[in-house]
């Protein structure tokens, strides 16, 4: 009966150790990610309401330059944990898009 009870213990400790490393860790996405396509369709002299139709809302719209709009994006992998980051700076001059700096393409 004791031997029987040690060799489950046994058997059930094995198993947890062994399966703990098998835990699934997913990717996390964060921020605004932008389809290529999107990207191509975007031009210099657009309005920013073109542009937030096209595009959706900036991640950050500083107030102290709000003719900036930042759209960042950021990756952790869930294989090993690495972080990618990618930003994207739009600059208006009045109601029309002048300069894109940067890009949304993570790596």
């Amino acid at each position: 009966m004791i031997l029987r009870l040690l060799q489950t213990c046994l058997i059930t400790g094995l198993a947890i150790v062994t399966l703990s490393g098998c835990v699934y860790r997913m990717d996390v996405p964060q921020g605004n990610r932008i389809n290529p396509a999107l990207m191509e369709q975007l031009e210099i002299g657009m309005s920013r309401n073109q542009v937030e139709f096209l595009l959706g809302t900036p991640s950050i719209v500083d107030l102290h330059h709000p003719d900036q709009w930042y759209y960042v994006f950021y990756l952790k992998t869930g294989d090993d944990g690495n972080i990618q980051k990618s930003v994207m700076t739009l600059t208006f001059t009045g109601e029309l898009l002048s300069k894109v700096e940067g890009d949304l393409n993570p790596g």
